[in-house]
């Protein structure tokens, strides 16, 4: 605790080489003691332990954070899905003169293992041959803990998503309970948080100068488990929600902020949803304030988060001399996570968007760091180069979103004292940087490139933004949309999306008509892929009826169907839990907002019913709700009914029907339109969604009823 206070970052490649940089690059990081023999290596400053197949692509995090800190001249090695059972995995590459990096994935390991129904999937994207079960539940602590047996003195250091997300107590879906910080359970000595190339590059050289990571209070972007407060920092109460304290100007110094504890949070639902909603107020890195948190006798502190990297900063650490391809081991496997990002190429990172269901601003933060054209450019050509089967097709350029690439604060004075959650919700700020130029000259350049055939998009486009460019939206439809296009209105009723933070339903009716209008110029016919969330905290049995009648009106099937999955840390997640609302200050009783909430297995099963209004075998549960909600109206043969009535034995069917469980699935495939060759007229349109559903496709379309 000897310098308590919040050190500038660096810039990224700024440090003196280790002395190890002298080895050179390896062509893949080592994964056994025979390839470090290979590579004239005694032993490995850093070892990094995934859930993930080792994919050497800047699209799989262990890779970067091997790469980058590769780059300042450190020995890193990696072990991946080990075997958690003992110890003797974690033991391979042997013990690790610096620390062990350690996180369960790209994914989080609760949300990769189960669908959001709580059941197991049997398949895992990234894994070879997509096979179920290479990581336990709640990797973290596992591969912590074995860490810890093998070798006991040894620093661990954990990070991803996993750990980032649940740095202080949060509300665990799968347990149904509020957690402690996952610090205290992995008993790890630090937590980096977010995108921590900066962080991990710091903490690796003070590390070789003799420091402890758990001795680094001053390094942004991290979070520590302390006995008490540090000396020297002014502590802000914030831990009782009846008398709320008015937030001191981000100017004041060594100002922390006391989030309440977790016995409180773990104890009063409305506590909890104020404290959430402060810890998302404080997520701005130009004014964040450490957090701290009570949990029994010691303090998780959390500090601010780490400045974002620069366009330069982002150009080299997505120019590092990836092998672009997985690790030799896997053979001939088939990695699913790895073939569908094989030939696209991530543009971007952060959102601003603040959507309350979604992890990305808690993870990644709403500043957009993008990287350079010419640095795409390199990209494209490399991966042309080096990624076997490539055909010149390009399937995306983009990350978080298709098109916030170069958008930022118009001024940096302004960003500075901003605390909103969201730069879209409820309007677009005035101060947000809007232009589509860089992107559309990227888009240009990139589909030049010899070699290229074709650059499709298959990020989400933010459509509130793109109806600001019409320019952008010709440019995507005609050259970059090949029969479809995936958007995510999430609903069509205010009052959701306004639980959601979501714009409503006028701005896609805005958006498809500027799309129509750019088809029909390009000659092209082309659709929207609409996707929607079922049981989101605050939506009613009306409003997902509402919604189903809005698809059907547009000739709407959904063959897949996302159900809201509470993850650790996001503002609905809090509504989930709490039944409040954390997008406004939180009071006592009827001084705040209740939302209602999908709890029920029933519930959230006619919530997703609505959705498949198309399917025979939800008409049962759909009729059931209609009736008590008074329509039965929607019922019967008319164009304008829902669903149709029973048939005589029909109802002994469904009861007879088992339930069943769902088979697991990630990110489908789309297809949309079509012509029925039997009656000669346009198919109902069918789209699939690419969030971690619960179903796999089964069969081809299903008749128009």
């Amino acid at each position: 605790m000897t310098r308590p206070f919040i050190q500038p970052d660096k810039k990224l490649f700024s440090y003196r080489k280790y002395w190890a940089h002298r080895f050179g690059n390896a062509p893949f990081l080592p994964m056994s003691r025979e390839e470090m023999d290979m590579l004239g290596w005694d032993s490995c400053d850093i070892i990094l332990i995934t859930g993930d197949a080792y994919v050497d692509h800047p699209s799989f995090g262990m890779a970067v954070i091997g790469r980058v800190l590769e780059a300042q001249g450190f020995r890193v090695g990696i072990i991946s899905q080990p075997r958690w059972q003992d110890k003797e995995d974690f033991k391979q590459l042997g013990r690790p003169n610096l620390f062990f990096g350690i996180t369960a994935g790209n994914m989080d390991s609760m949300v990769n293992r189960y669908t959001a129904d709580r059941k197991v999937r049997n398949n895992d994207s990234y894994t070879p041959n997509d096979e179920g079960g290479k990581r336990p539940d709640r990797a973290t602590l596992v591969y912590t803990q074995r860490c810890r047996e093998a070798y006991k003195k040894t620093p661990i250091v954990i990070g991803g998503i996993e750990a980032s997300l649940r740095r202080m107590a949060h509300f665990d879906y799968w347990s149904n309970k509020v957690r402690r910080s996952i610090l205290l359970d992995a008993k790890a000595d630090i937590l980096l948080y977010g995108n921590a190339e900066r962080a991990i590059v710091e903490l690796a050289h003070r590390c070789a100068k003799g420091e402890h990571p758990a001795d680094m209070l001053d390094m942004r972007g991290a979070a520590f488990n302390l006995e008490n407060v540090p000396e020297g920092w002014t502590v802000q109460d914030h831990t009782s929600i009846d008398e709320l304290t008015p937030l001191q100007p981000h100017e004041i110094e060594n100002n922390v902020i006391r989030v309440p504890s977790y016995e409180m949070v773990s104890q009063d639902k409305e506590t909890y949803a104020q404290a959430s909603r402060l810890i998302h107020v404080e997520s701005n890195p130009d004014n964040a304030r450490p957090l701290v948190q009570a949990h029994g006798d010691r303090e998780i502190w959390v500090n601010p988060p780490p400045i974002p990297l620069s366009t330069p900063e982002m150009d080299g650490v997505f120019d590092l001399p990836y092998a672009r391809n997985p690790h030799p081991t896997y053979g001939d496997a088939k990695i699913p996570a790895w073939d569908m990002i094989k030939f696209s190429v991530n543009i971007m990172r952060g959102c601003f968007g603040g959507c309350s269901f979604c992890s990305i601003t808690e993870h990644e933060g709403r500043v957009i760091q993008s990287r350079s054209n010419d640095s795409v450019i390199r990209e494209i050509e490399e991966m042309r180069d080096k990624v076997k089967g490539f055909a010149g097709q390009i399937s995306d350029l983009g990350g978080p979103t298709a098109n916030m690439y170069h958008m930022n604060c118009k001024d940096p004075k302004i960003h500075a004292g901003c605390r909103k959650l969201s730069c879209v919700y409820p309007v677009i700020c005035k101060n947000l940087v809007t232009d589509h130029g860089e992107l559309i000259d990227l888009y240009k350049r990139a589909r030049n490139v010899n070699g290229v055939k074709k650059v499709s998009i298959g990020s989400g486009v933010r459509y509130d933004l793109a109806v600001e460019s019409p320019k952008y939206i010709k440019e995507l439809v005609k050259h970059h949309v090949g029969g479809y296009l995936k958007i995510a209105p999430e609903h069509t009723e205010e009052n959701s999306l306004k639980k959601m933070m979501k714009p409503g339903i006028g701005t896609y009716d805005r958006f498809k008509e500027l799309f129509d209008r750019a088809a029909k110029e390009a000659g092209k016919e082309l659709y929207l892929i609409p996707y929607f969330i079922a049981a989101h905290p605050g939506t009613t049995d009306e409003d997902m009826m509402n919604l189903a009648l809005w698809l059907k009106r547009n000739n709407f099937r959904a063959d897949q169907v996302q159900t809201f999955t509470p993850t650790p840390m996001s503002l609905s997640t809090a509504m989930y839990y709490s039944e409040k609302n954390p997008l406004h200050p939180v009071r006592r009783g009827e001084a705040s907002e209740h939302v209602g909430t999908p709890r029920s297995g029933m519930k959230r099963k006619l919530h997703k019913a609505f959705l498949r209004y198309h399917d025979p075998k939800n008409w049962p549960v759909i009729r059931d709700a209609l009736k008590e909600m008074g329509r039965d109206d929607l019922i019967g043969r008319g164009k304008e009914c829902l669903v149709p009535f029973p048939s005589r034995n029909e109802r002994s069917s469904y009861q007879r029907r088992s339930s069943g469980g769902q088979n697991p699935g990630g990110q489908q495939e789309f297809r949309s339109g079509g012509m029925n060759k039997n009656r000669g007229k346009p198919k109902a349109k069918t789209f699939f969604t690419t969030h971690a559903g619960e179903g796999r496709r089964k069969g081809g379309d299903k008749k128009k009823r």
